[in-house]
């Protein structure tokens, strides 16, 4: 005999078929297996980023130069024409992640406070060019991008493959700020 759902029911039936129309989880981000620290340092030029606080106020003619230091640390320097013509520099410092070989956490607060864990960010290398000519900068959260490259411009269509990856790997690139010239 066929029988009227109740109430209770259809919330059984929803809770059961809830799971399954979620969107799928973002896939586990990884960093590259291997970074060589001496061929990462030297100067890149940013090709896009996604929004954030701290460049805000970049205009244009963004770098960042690593340079070697002790214990596999790298200095670093981010620099920028700023929106009213002057440059921006910011220097802090990279040390590696134990065992994670392309993961790095950056700070650039003073020197004297780098005891301190939340001063550090998760700086990792998720797509690198074998030959060290453009490299892809992010973070678990997702919430950073940087496209690199040794050069200031950047060929269209390996730019446009980067992005591919990248949103394959879960990253929202609606908002991308591109911010050298593509060829």
């Amino acid at each position: 005999m066929f029988r009227i759902p109740t109430p209770l029911s259809w919330l059984a039936l929803l809770a059961l078929w809830l799971p399954g129309s979620s969107p799928a989880a973002e896939p586990a981000l990884s960093s590259v297996p291997a970074l060589d620290i001496s061929r990462y340092a030297g100067q890149w030029h940013e090709i896009a980023h996604l929004p954030n606080r701290f460049q805000e106020d970049c205009a244009g003619e963004i770098t960042a130069t690593y340079t070697l230091r002790a214990a596999g640390h790298l200095g670093v320097r981010n620099a920028c024409l700023g929106k009213d013509g002057h440059r921006i520099v910011a220097d802090g410092e990279a040390r590696p992640v134990a065992g994670e070989p392309g993961q790095l956490q950056v700070r650039f607060a003073p020197g004297w406070l780098s005891w301190l864990p939340w001063v550090w960010a998760d700086y990792w290398v998720i797509d690198l060019d074998p030959d060290y000519t453009w490299a892809v900068v992010g973070e678990p959260g997702r919430d950073y991008f940087w496209i690199l490259s040794r050069e200031p411009t950047m060929d269209r269509t390996l730019f446009e493959a980067i992005k591919l990856r990248a949103g394959q790997l879960g990253y929202d690139l609606s908002d991308l700020v591109v911010s050298a010239p593509l060829r």
